[in-house]
């Protein structure tokens, strides 16, 4: 399997942008694999940088409803006619940060016929799984001031809309998670991968003894983490010192599994 990052907040490469978003595009199985799209159309122009050739995706995934993650599916939709994209039910849902910004997909994609709307646990091809959004909560989680919209009342943000990608190959479980909102600690705890690759939304905590006890906790499953954009830099420096297994992909990373 390879890995290869395509938006991230972060480059390394002058010829290669960066963005508050992600896109990877990964090569597993014969599959072509495109997670998340990042918020405009970067992730195309890195993508040609890279010699890859996003019209060859056989299918794509959006792990939330959130603009800098899928700001790119109506670009990624006229590039390719054929792949279908899945994401949750709840995807196209009216999210917000507070009251005013919105923060969701393009309403108008919605019907497209490439989009699949999924509500529960599907194997989209052999070893190739996707799961909903977490629903027992050991550790309970914060909306960090995002809400939905239902008709014309404001609620804090479940993120219902969340989903995960799982890959089994060669004995091991590698799981993408584009920001974990249900909690990291959550997501590690029933999933136990060997690897997991995404965002722990951690940008806006301080690195304190909170960050410190869940870097401890992180720390001690048998996963390798390679973590990346909502995670934060401050806050990664700050758990790689407490966390050998962890580490940071930026824009241009190609990981080899």
């Amino acid at each position: 399997m390879r890995i290869t990052v395509l938006v991230e907040n972060t480059t390394k490469e002058e010829k290669l942008g960066a963005e508050h978003g992600l896109s990877l595009y990964i090569e597993t199985a014969g599959k072509r694999i495109l997670f998340d799209m990042g918020q405009s159309t970067l992730f195309e122009k890195n993508a040609k940088v890279l010699g890859i050739d996003l019209s060859q995706v056989d299918f794509a995934v959006l792990s939330h409803g959130h603009y800098d993650h899928g700001g790119g599916l109506g670009r990624f939709l006229e590039l390719n006619r054929k792949a279908p994209v899945y994401l949750s039910e709840y995807g196209f849902g009216d999210h917000y940060h507070g009251k005013i910004k919105y923060i969701g997909l393009d309403q108008k994609l919605r019907k497209e016929k490439q989009i699949h709307l999924i509500g529960d646990k599907i194997e989209i091809t052999e070893g190739i799984w996707l799961y909903p959004a977490l629903n027992d909560l050991q550790i309970p989680i914060s909306s960090g001031g995002l809400m939905r919209k239902n008709q014309d009342l404001f609620l804090e943000e479940d993120f219902r809309h969340e989903q995960y990608l799982l890959i089994e190959e060669k004995g091991k479980k590698i799981l993408f998670s584009g920001c974990s909102h249900r909690g990291i600690l959550n997501i590690v705890s029933q999933f136990q991968p060997q690897i997991l690759i995404g965002g722990f939304h951690f940008s806006k905590w301080e690195p304190d003894q909170g960050l410190e006890e869940i870097a401890g906790q992180l720390a001690k499953y048998a996963t390798r983490y390679y973590t990346c954009h909502c995670t934060g830099i401050t806050q990664y420096q700050f758990m790689k010192k407490r966390m050998k297994n962890l580490s940071y992909l930026s824009v241009g990373d190609s990981l080899e599994i």
